[in-house]
């Protein structure tokens, strides 16, 4: 996929309100080796390094885009492009932190295990994950979809790339780590995001999930696509009203998990 750095930074201080309640919750005073897997534009990334700042960091992802800006962000830190379910580091590490990125992954009890093994004795996995899959934000991307009649292998390769509730139960990922876990903390909050301009739900969610449809669709300014953002704008204008002050509040949940091995 193509990311649009700038595209996802526009609601960035809402996005970082959760990175920061997950770093808020980790609790270690000095690792030497962190991980920020998924690490995008690399605005998170620099808060890590502010609260561990003898630590080597190491941000993964899988966009040349945002890797690019992210280096400008925190030049010391070794920036490497690779997918999450590629990647492994070259020695067990203290702290593998991911925030809004292991929803794009299938497969999570061996996902969880395998980056778990990644950690040293008394190390820590991080994560926070999106769980607001339900939501009309995400199900208006189907709605939409359908209205468009698309070919049946066009419809499916959609499918096949988009988000389709990845994200499962919290019981589920308590049941899949304790068994590979000294201590599991998770824990789920309900955001309610106060949201500017117009079209403000639909705007957040072309930053993210709607990345792999609209190319699928051919790309932001072919017809088909415009055909579907203003179905799906429609929808969501409807799902979310705009505010008598001209704010949308967006609700979205999130999912937590800190385990330490």
């Amino acid at each position: 996929m193509s990311w649009d750095p700038a595209q996802y930074l526009k609601f960035s201080n809402h996005r970082l309100r959760p990175a920061l309640d997950l770093l808020a919750q980790i609790p270690l005073a000095a690792p030497e080796r962190v991980v920020d897997l998924g690490c995008g534009a690399g605005n998170v990334t620099r808060f890590l390094a502010e609260r561990w700042p003898q630590a080597q960091f190491t941000g993964v992802d899988n966009s040349a885009e945002m890797l690019a800006k992210a280096r400008t962000q925190l030049p010391q830190a070794a920036w490497v492009e690779s997918g999450i379910a590629e990647w492994q580091p070259e020695a067990p590490v203290d702290l593998i932190y991911s925030n809004a990125a292991l929803h794009w992954l299938p497969k999570h009890p061996a996902l969880f295990a395998r980056l778990l093994g990644f950690l040293k004795p008394g190390g820590i996995l991080a994560v926070q994950m999106p769980r607001n899959f339900a939501a009309p934000s995400h199900t208006s991307i189907d709605a939409a979809l359908d209205t468009l009649a698309l070919p049946a292998e066009q419809r499916a390769a959609i499918d096949a790339d988009k988000l389709n509730s990845p994200v499962a139960e919290p019981a589920d990922y308590y049941d899949w780590i304790k068994p590979l876990a000294a201590n599991v903390d998770l824990w789920e909050t309900l955001y309610s995001h106060v949201l500017e301009g117009e079209n403000a739900v639909a705007e957040w969610v072309k930053g993210t999930a709607l990345i792999p449809v609209m190319n699928g669709l051919g790309g932001e300014t072919t017809a088909l696509c415009q055909r579907f953002l203003t179905d799906y704008r429609n929808r969501t204008n409807a799902a979310y009203p705009r505010r008598p002050d001209g704010t949308t509040l967006f609700p979205f949940r999130r999912l937590f998990i800190v385990a330490t091995r």
